[in-house]
């Protein structure tokens, strides 16, 4: 089998507008990959089998897919390992699926071209077509349209999953936000992004993007307010939530802070990764 990391992400801004014709929303986000990795191996098989985390969907539909749009029957062995978790905003389940597209294409005997990759990639989930290339990204629409962004790296980032809570669904985080009318001025609100964007050099900079939209639909957990108590530069929800994340310069600052919040959530320290 080959294997392939399937690399997180956290949403450094998200400005969410409208409803559109299609039901989804137009949203503009930051995203940026860290360090905290599921694993995918693929491997060829006589018929498709999805091994290792018996939850999965999105890995099986994203086979399915694209054996559907080679014109193929799917016929590979797919094997997760998980580390992120779940329904956290944290892109666990998109990372996997483009993982799993980007092992299982070469497969092929006709591999998809980038861009036919990219468009199957995006009927699987609004995340995963950015997960098929490495950088930050700038996404827009509904996240097909990703521009690829020079951030800087050079800092450590503490995440916080409350441990007590459910999460909302990303439908019912959506719908409390537009039941407060929260997409209201989505063109001045996604120039400020653009603009703050636009400013950064150090990783200091982040400080001037706005805040995640989402946050105050998800409910946004008391940790938000204890990472910057505890020294962050920034801190905010990821996606659609519960997780949220702390930059911070310094390695230790963030191990202090990530150790300070162990009773109320589960932590990690991890770094960005291209």
């Amino acid at each position: 089998m080959k294997r392939l990391p399937a690399a997180a992400k956290i949403n450094l801004a998200l400005v969410v507008g409208p409803t559109r014709e299609d039901g989804m929303h137009e949203i503009v986000t930051v995203m940026q990959r860290i360090d905290l990795c599921d694993s995918v191996e693929v491997a060829p098989a006589a018929s498709l089998a999805v091994d290792g985390f018996r939850k999965d969907t999105i890995v099986r539909a994203a086979l399915e897919r694209l054996a559907a749009a080679a014109g193929v029957e799917p016929r590979w062995h797919a094997k997760i390992r998980k580390r992120i978790p779940l329904a956290a905003g944290l892109g666990g389940g998109s990372a996997d699926a483009a993982a799993a597209l980007m092992l299982a294409n070469p497969l092929l005997d006709e591999p998809l071209p980038a861009a036919r990759l990219t468009e199957v990639a995006a009927g699987i989930g609004a995340d995963v077509p950015f997960f098929l290339e490495p950088g930050p990204k700038l996404a827009e629409g509904t996240g097909e349209r990703l521009t690829a962004l020079e951030l800087p790296q050079d800092f450590w980032v503490v995440l916080a999953l409350p441990r007590r809570g459910g999460k909302a669904s990303t439908a019912d985080v959506y719908a409390r936000f537009d039941a407060t009318g929260g997409s209201g001025g989505f063109g001045d609100r996604r120039d400020a992004l653009e603009e703050a964007l636009a400013s950064v050099r150090r990783p200091r900079d982040f400080a001037a993007l706005p805040p995640n939209d989402l946050a105050a639909a998800a409910g946004r957990p008391r940790l938000v307010d204890d990472l910057l108590e505890s020294g962050a530069f920034r801190a905010d929800v990821s996606g659609a939530g519960p997780a949220v994340y702390g930059l911070f310069h310094h390695l230790e600052d963030a191990k202090r802070a990530a150790r300070g919040l162990r009773v109320p959530a589960r932590t990690w320290v991890v770094a960005p990764v291209w």
